[in-house]
């Protein structure tokens, strides 16, 4: 039996085993206040719920790593978790007293009595610390892809190693980014970029869940909501479009693209049976609906955000305006940054422009590249690639060391520009990871990859072979590329190239290795 937790989280129970896996549920939401499960977990939260035997969490971000949670089971509690390069997830279980903590390498089986077994599948481009989390138990299996962007061929093996076809497939369809909503677009172009990665998510979740075909698909984890008051526009359902997608949503687009494929919509304490794939739906939503329209979505999140207000002004509080000298202190933790990596920095190369609003904030540009970075404190002079304009008091908390870069990020608490308006996803990983290990591991992922590798695409009647995998992240573009009007898009991140140069349109990166066939006539 699998109940929905909400969010990403799931428990499952089975003769002998009872787990959690990435449960989500802290009243106090996560990234600064900024994120809260939608809808309402808390009716869940029981001395019963936490009666298990061991809890998988994915990845680091705290809308799976639910540190207060997972503070309060009891000792012998296992956690387990898959080994990446950096050990923020080891060191952030540490500092909560857990010393039961079991690291698994990809494809490692780790017991669960008898014939059942766990395992980790993380992504295969290291820029992202993500795993999908297989279960085999009682006959039965699980692929739980929590937010990883697995690949086919990944799926595949997974399908091997349970001996066929899983019996529920969890599978995320909405983004979690910060582009473009905190970026300085009239609503025309935000709505358009916000299509287009939202309609790339989707078209990726479909293309792999039509190959692999299972017994029954789950979409989840979008989205999260907003109960803060300066972001709560951002929600979900208040306005069509938008970037984040609801679970309804996403199972009515795979219900319209794959209608032979069973699928089912879980809200927070519904339950499905994995052998008879019986749903049983939770009382707590009997009079609640996804598809209720704008004023009721509205209705229910100011009612949540109501009972969620100790715990928002509680993280403004834990961040108050800075103390004299954040300006030194940027400078001393943002130049540290530049001895992680001198291959990150070489693909920088460019200007981050902050602009920190409120006591001792000011205008500093940092020059990132292309062997070291310099911060200008008396900034504004030049030309600047990126601005982030932000208030003091979540800055100070990423150089004080209260918080990290990734999670201010995913915050949604900045808004953003930049000039040229192309995505660097080395500066992105660079504030993300900030971490050396991490850092080597892209830089020996990206060395290890053959650009001589090819596959052929028809365009138009006319052959063109190109690179296999996508330069940015190793994708196999065999599975992940589509072609729109000449460009190919890469569905694993939404890189755009170029077919006449390779050139990536709307972001840093390597170009595409490119040979035709014939001479490339603009008629094609």
């Amino acid at each position: 039996m699998v109940t929905a937790l909400g969010h990403a989280g799931l428990r499952l129970d089975a003769p002998g085993i009872r787990l959690l896996a990435d449960p989500w549920m802290s009243s106090s939401g996560a990234f600064l206040g900024a994120w809260f499960p939608f809808p309402d977990n808390s009716h869940l939260l029981t001395p019963e719920l936490l009666d298990v035997d061991l809890v998988v969490v994915s990845h680091e971000h705290l809308d799976h790593l639910d540190l207060d949670l997972i503070a309060g089971l009891p000792p012998e509690v296992p956690v387990v978790i898959p080994r990446y390069p950096s050990t923020i997830m080891q060191r952030r279980l540490a500092a909560i007293g857990r010393t039961r903590v079991v690291v698994l390498d990809a494809w490692q089986r780790y017991s669960l009595g008898g014939d059942d077994w766990l395992t980790v599948i993380p992504e295969q481009c290291p820029m992202s610390h993500d795993s999908a989390v297989l279960i085999k138990v009682a006959g039965r299996s699980l692929l739980h892809t929590n937010d990883a962007r697995i690949s086919l061929g990944q799926t595949r093996r997974a399908m091997a190693e349970v001996g066929g076809q899983f019996d529920l497939m969890g599978a995320q369809m909405s983004g979690a980014s910060w582009h473009p909503v905190r970026y300085e677009y009239d609503e025309v172009e935000r709505e358009r970029i916000s299509t287009i990665k939202r309609v790339g998510k989707f078209k990726a979740v479909t293309r792999l869940v039509r190959q692999v075909k299972p017994r029954l698909v789950m979409p989840y984890a979008g989205p999260p909501c907003f109960l803060d008051d300066d972001l709560f526009e951002l929600n979900s359902g208040l306005q069509p479009g938008g970037i984040f997608p609801d679970q309804g949503e996403a199972l009515a687009w795979l219900a319209e693209r794959l209608p032979e494929q069973p699928g089912v919509c879980l809200l927070p304490g519904d339950r499905v049976d994995l052998g008879s794939l019986e749903v049983t739906r939770d009382p707590q939503w009997q009079d609640f609906s996804l598809d209720a329209g704008s004023e009721a979505r509205r209705r229910y999140l100011l009612e949540y955000a109501d009972r969620r207000r100790a715990a928002i002004d509680a993280v403004w509080a834990a961040n108050p305006p800075p103390a004299p000298g954040l300006a030194e202190r940027f400078k001393a933790h943002f130049e540290s940054l530049g001895t992680l990596s001198e291959y990150f920095l070489a693909r920088i190369g460019m200007t981050v422009r902050f602009e920190v609003e409120g006591p001792h904030g000011g205008v500093w540009d940092a020059h990132i590249g292309p062997s070291r970075v310099r911060v200008e404190l008396a900034g504004g002079g030049c030309h600047a690639d990126y601005r982030l304009i932000l208030d003091g008091r979540w800055l100070d908390g990423v150089v004080s060391g209260r918080t990290r870069w990734e999670e201010l990020l995913l915050s949604l608490r900045f808004t953003a520009r930049r000039q040229p308006d192309q995505y660097n996803d080395y500066l992105v990983g660079l504030l993300k990871h900030a971490d050396r290990a991490a850092l080597r591991a892209v830089e020996e992922f990206e060395a290890a990859r053959d650009p001589e590798e090819t596959i052929a695409l028809t365009v138009n009647g006319e052959t063109i072979e190109v690179s296999r995998f996508c330069p940015h992240a190793g994708e196999d573009l065999a599975e992940t590329g589509v072609v729109v009007n000449g460009v190919l898009r890469c569905l694993g991140h939404n890189f755009e190239f170029d077919l006449t140069s390779g050139d990536c349109l709307n972001a840093r990166s390597d170009s595409l290795h490119i040979k035709r066939s014939e001479p490339y006539s603009e008629a094609v």
